[in-house]
């Protein structure tokens, strides 16, 4: 009995490095984008997804023929919303300031612009290409409300605000 367990505790852990070795690069790349981390520097989308693979992990046996990496970005989204509403009270109330034109990668720096809860919509559909029925379905808001958030955070990535105008220069009669 006690070999048995072994066995199959042997055979969990290949199986979920095999997982990990392979998707763990998008799924970090996924986290980055939802914390608005640079790439180099990115301790909160790390421990987003190290939370979201121990639970995984954690629930590798009950899978069932469920896609782990399905299971492990609902994770990254859910824990990423739940930390979002605890640090902004509640998730896309504020939009946060627009960061210095010279601070990170540009779409780092791009992202940081969108509040938590557009940049989590923006990340399921146009990254991970999750559809617009699962992300509102994950995320608790109707559809309609998916979509609107989502045109939202597109209108604020192709139209950035722009800067104050220049002061004009004064014209003295001669």
């Amino acid at each position: 009995m006690r070999e048995r367990r072994a066995f199959q505790n042997a055979r969990r852990a290949r199986e979920f490095e095999a997982f990990v070795a392979g998707a763990a690069g998008r799924l970090l790349h996924a986290a980055t984008l939802l914390t608005a981390e640079p790439p180099n520097a990115n301790p909160r989308a790390r421990r987003l997804l190290t939370l979201a693979l121990a639970h995984t992990y954690a629930s590798w046996d009950r899978l069932r023929g469920e896609d782990p990496y399905d299971r492990t970005r609902q994770q990254l989204a859910v824990r990423f919303a739940r930390g979002a509403w605890h640090q902004y009270g509640a998730l896309g109330r504020s939009r946060p300031a627009p960061s210095p034109s010279g601070s990170g990668s540009g779409s780092v720096a791009v992202l940081a612009r969108l509040t938590p809860q557009e940049r989590l919509v923006l990340v399921l559909r146009m990254y991970e290409g999750v559809a617009e029925e699962q992300t509102a379905a994950l995320l608790g808001l109707p559809v309609e409300r998916v979509r609107a958030i989502c045109a939202r955070a597109m209108t604020t990535l192709l139209h950035p605000p722009r800067g104050p105008a220049p002061a004009m220069a004064k014209v003295v009669p001669s």
